[in-house]
């Protein structure tokens, strides 16, 4: 999907946010950064989904202060607590194949992980959201996805957030029981609180499955920056389930089928779906974009 004129205010928010974030002891190199920032805005191809735009404005902030990682310590700390929650969720799950259907349950927890997003500005109790889980994804998409995740399918997952890797481990789990063959892309580069190779290694995903990365440096899987061979990755396998709002948003238009999982983070989304600010969504991809503001 492209970006619209309603994404400008995020934008200019996320500008303050990583200024500050980056320097935050001198003042006068944040407002050079706002400043150069809101003078590069209009100049940008709107054409591109919204996490391309996104990508200039990391690479502004580590061009002016030598920053590779800006959100380093945010992604340790997000992945450190919600591995300290995994073993009661991963408890949560087993006892779900008693009674009901942990494929389901493991797809619900892995969702929510997609509040830890840096890229948005949202309050929300991640514990709290664990705890209260409930049956809120399409039954419709739930049963697509079921037919596809079959022993023998090749599921391709397109990472996002750090925190929320840790809660993808209880849905590859149950991807790999069910005997399909999971492979976990992440990004190439440092980006917002995005997971990279590095995350993946520290949260144990390299040890759970196959981790790969996409080759691009996007809050988002935006098919331009990927590198040929993880396209073919994408065109050979059988499911690919894209986590995150910044996936959805750079696959929605231009890669049909995709299974997405993901909260709904702003209004143009909400709009988009049919869905209410926060929800749990689980929809496929469509090739035709049709939201043009």
């Amino acid at each position: 999907m492209d970006t619209a004129l309603e994404c400008m205010p995020c934008f200019k928010r996320m500008a303050v946010q990583e200024a500050r974030l980056a320097c935050p002891d001198d003042e006068r190199l944040q407002q050079e950064i706002v400043a150069e920032w809101e003078a590069l805005l209009p100049t940008l191809d709107m054409d591109v989904p919204p996490p391309a735009v996104a990508s200039v404005l990391a690479n502004l902030v580590r061009q002016k202060t030598g920053i590779r990682d800006l959100y380093a310590d945010d992604k340790r700390e997000a992945n450190a607590f919600v591995l300290g929650l995994l073993p009661a969720l991963q408890d949560r799950v087993e006892a779900e194949r008693e009674v009901g259907d942990p494929l389901a349950l493991a797809l619900e927890l892995a969702v929510i992980g997609n509040y830890i997003d840096r890229g948005v500005d949202l309050d929300f109790d991640l514990e709290k959201e664990l705890a209260e889980v409930a049956e809120s994804l399409s039954p419709k998409v739930m049963r697509a996805f079921r037919e596809r995740v079959v022993p023998g399918a090749s599921v391709l997952i397109l990472g996002d957030n750090t925190g929320e890797i840790v809660l993808d481990k209880l849905l590859v789990r149950e991807l790999r029981r069910m005997g399909c063959d999971v492979t976990y892309a992440v990004r190439s580069r440092p980006v917002l609180n995005d997971a990279t190779m590095a995350d993946a290694r520290a949260v144990g995903m390299t040890s759970l499955c196959r981790v790969v990365e996409s080759g691009v440096d996007t809050p988002g899987t935006v098919l331009s920056r990927c590198t040929p061979e993880f396209l073919d990755r994408m065109r050979a396998s059988d499911v690919i389930l894209s986590k995150g709002q910044g996936n959805f948003e750079a696959l929605d238009g231009a890669w049909e089928g995709a299974f997405c999982a993901f909260k709904v983070k702003c209004k143009r989304i909400a709009r988009k779906t049919g869905l209410v600010f926060g929800s749990s969504a689980f929809r496929m991809s469509d090739r035709q974009e049709t939201d043009r503001d």
